[in-house]
């Protein structure tokens, strides 16, 4: 066990390199202009970004923005940014709230009220929280939304010729090593890799994964007949499996290999293959229709790889870092070195490709392996065509507030 953890202590730098999560978005050359209360944002595309994936280092980074308190006439459109879907989504994060401090007593002022009624939950979120806008680290209040969903893939239990695509469980080689018994100011911070003889080395990248005899084999989930479908998976983090006998499958993540999440949309545009106005998923769908001989090739310019398990049967979507099912349209993914999980967050941006506003209380109950940064989130569409169409094209410009316990003082305030 000593030569174990002297092997990890010097292999430290080493994995940290290469597990090291995601950089955020680069922003736009020019600054976004800062907006006035209701004024909508625009639609934007400030860099080709895939759709939210599963947060896989746990390698914390200094809080990349902060909190300065404001009131409720600040939310564009407040009023009618309410729904059914977010009070329901609300009740699920008390699910996992309500015996911590400071939610106990919001969480059971809303589990007395009842159904959703649109006063009485607007009085209620004005009379138990405080709104803080979330404001980058240099004072911008604008950044990059963008939009996950829950897929269907056709699959099967057994390996066939038209089902040869496979989704893994995790393997039982797969270390994940808590960096904080190493030293203290890592704790929280973790690696993943494997043994090689009594040395702990980076696990098996995408590439070495998805080789024809590789060293998974055995350890197949279930699979399924396309690639490309089974890439996005991956990056959404969950979905459905639709068996040839009609049953369906919830699956969900379960762990990644460590590698950071590299985006295939970036690269196709760098090498000239794919232009910035066809960087959505479809886009690359489109793209992988017409070069199936450079599919793997390109998918592999992602080492991130994620594991799979079995969800039961009876949720209502799928779960979230917080442990709840996701709502479609009232669920977001963030940067929880800001917003904390569970929390209440305001969003105003857009329509997916539209300068329509949208305005909308949501709940942070996700992470995502892309989503890095204050101003950064993941709009949860939901399952289905229409849940696809719109995740596959946000690339929004939004502003976000966080809407925190009465009196309280958020952790990210400075």
């Amino acid at each position: 066990m000593t030569r174990l953890l002297i092997s990890v202590c010097i292999l430290v730098p080493f994995l940290l390199a290469g597990c090291a999560t995601p950089s955020p978005a680069p922003q736009p050359a020019a600054p976004a202009p800062r907006l006035s209360a209701g004024t909508p944002a625009s639609p934007t595309c400030p860099a080709p970004v895939e759709t939210g994936a599963p947060f896989a280092g746990n390698l914390a980074q200094p809080s990349p923005g902060h909190l300065v308190r404001t009131d409720f006439s600040q939310l564009p459109q407040w009023d009618q940014g309410l729904s059914p879907a977010t009070w329901n989504a609300f009740l699920e994060s008390c699910t996992r709230l309500s015996q911590s401090a400071p939610w106990s007593s919001p969480c059971q002022q809303a589990a007395a009220l009842g159904p959703f009624d649109a006063l009485t939950m607007r009085r209620f979120f004005e009379r138990f929280f405080d709104p803080w806008q979330i404001l980058n680290p240099d004072e911008s209040s604008q950044g990059l939304i963008t939009g996950y969903y829950e897929p269907l893939l056709q699959g099967s239990l057994t390996r066939t010729a038209v089902y040869r695509f496979p989704l893994y469980s995790p393997p039982p080689d797969l270390l994940t090593i808590d960096l904080g018994d190493l030293a203290p100011d890592l704790k929280g911070r973790h690696l993943r890799g494997r043994l090689e003889g009594n040395r702990v080395v980076p696990y098996f990248s995408r590439a070495e994964i998805d080789l024809e005899d590789g060293p998974l084999t055995g350890h197949e989930l279930l699979w399924v007949d396309n690639p490309v479908k089974l890439f996005f998976l991956q990056i959404q983090g969950s979905g459905v499996i639709q068996l040839r006998d009609g049953r369906r499958l919830h699956v969900g993540y379960a762990d990644q290999n460590g590698h950071p999440f590299r985006s295939i949309a970036r690269y196709l545009i760098e090498q000239g293959r794919l232009p910035l106005a066809q960087a959505s998923m479809q886009g690359i769908e489109a793209w992988a229709r017409s070069h199936p001989r450079d599919l793997r090739a390109v998918l592999n310019q992602n080492p991130s790889f994620v594991f799979f398990r079995l969800l039961p049967p009876d949720l209502p979507g799928p779960l979230g870092t917080l442990g709840v099912p996701l709502t479609g349209q009232a669920s977001l993914a963030v940067d929880t070195q800001v917003i904390p999980l569970g929390a209440p967050v305001f969003l105003s941006t857009t329509w997916p490709g539209r300068h329509q506003p949208l305005n909308r209380l949501m709940m942070a109950q996700d992470t995502g392996g892309a989503i890095r940064g204050a101003v950064r989130a993941d709009f949860f569409w939901g399952f289905g065509v229409e849940a696809e169409e719109a995740a596959g094209h946000m690339k929004q410009a939004g502003r976000l507030w966080l809407l925190y316990p009465h009196g309280m003082q958020p952790p990210a305030t400075h």
